[in-house]
């Protein structure tokens, strides 16, 4: 019990970094109602377009704390060109086709982002290092935060704050909550509907891309698979926040990683369970809440944020 507290902190800093890339599954799929499953791709992407700004863009020796807004600027970048091409060349043309084309789409496009990375680093087959902020842990009482996690603890709640007033009090955001009631009124009512969609996966990829910057100061190191499992469970996040809403997709991120933390350490300390504690285990743990809470309440925890269509 004397681990609770730096464990409890783990699962926020994990399911904060989950709620960042669940935004962009229930924005786009409160909008279109479409899963977008390539979306952990673009997390993937932005992780090496901050990479890549810090390697080829900014001179050598240059410290963290110069280096780190820029490889920020550049990590959105990458995320939103690679998003909104998706939109215009992959998602737009099958707008109107049965749900399963487009859904089959986003796989294919996952497996393709991919390659195309492993195609653009060579050295991606293996793990690449992520350069990372100078200084040091930071002891907070029996509670440890890497310097790593710092960037993570501020950006998530900053990246809501700014969410919820654009979504509230912007014209746009007012456009895209019309859109998400129903599209077809909306555009009758002047709202341009094909806008606002790129807007929603333009939005969903800032915050990916920040997840991503975040992935790679936490962890030290990146690779081209790393989207596949941690897109599965920012979906999974999603899903249990309440499919198209965005607080939700925080709060369902939040749940998530503390739960995913709490068994990984606090398991294999019940008798006869000592290997279901291990952290291979842990990708097994947040599908097993996914499964419960569909189970007892399948709308998620703060409840589904879509119009009904048919």
């Amino acid at each position: 019990m004397n681990e609770l507290p730096q464990q409890l902190v783990n699962g926020l800093l994990l399911g904060s970094m989950y709620g960042l890339v669940a935004i962009g599954y229930t924005m786009v799929y409160g909008i279109v109602q479409l899963i977008n499953f390539a979306h952990g791709e673009i997390f993937m992407t932005g992780a090496f377009g901050a990479l890549s700004v810090y390697l080829w863009v900014l001179p050598n020796g240059t410290t963290m704390w110069i280096a780190l807004p820029l490889m920020l600027i550049g990590a959105i970048l990458v995320a939103v060109l690679v998003a909104i091409g998706a939109e215009r060349f992959a998602y737009r043309p099958l707008r109107g086709a049965p749900r399963l084309a487009p859904l089959i789409t986003a796989i294919g496009l996952s497996l393709a982002l991919q390659q195309a990375v492993w195609a653009w680093y060579p050295e991606a087959t293996s793990a690449r290092t992520f350069p990372q902020i100078e200084g040091g842990p930071f002891h907070i009482g029996d509670v440890t935060i890497q310097t790593g996690d710092i960037f993570l603890l501020a950006a998530a709640p900053i990246s809501m704050a700014v969410l919820a007033y654009f979504v509230m009090k912007t014209r746009t955001g007012r456009g895209m909550q019309a859109t998400a009631q129903d599209p077809d009124t909306a555009k009758l009512m002047g709202v341009n509907t094909d806008r606002i969609i790129v807007i929603a996966f333009a939005l969903g990829a800032v915050f990916a891309a920040i997840g991503g910057v975040a992935y790679g100061l936490k962890y030290g190191q990146i690779d081209y698979r790393m989207g596949f499992i941690l897109g599965l469970k920012a979906f999974t996040a999603a899903v249990l926040g309440g499919i198209g809403n965005i607080y939700g997709a925080m709060i369902g991120g939040v749940v998530l990683g503390i739960a995913e933390t709490l068994a990984t350490a606090y398991i294999a300390d019940i008798p006869g369970m000592d290997k279901f504690g291990s952290q291979s285990w842990a990708d097994v743990w947040a599908f097993v809440l996914l499964i419960l809470v569909l189970l007892f309440r399948p709308q998620g925890l703060l409840g589904e944020r879509v119009a009904d269509r048919a």
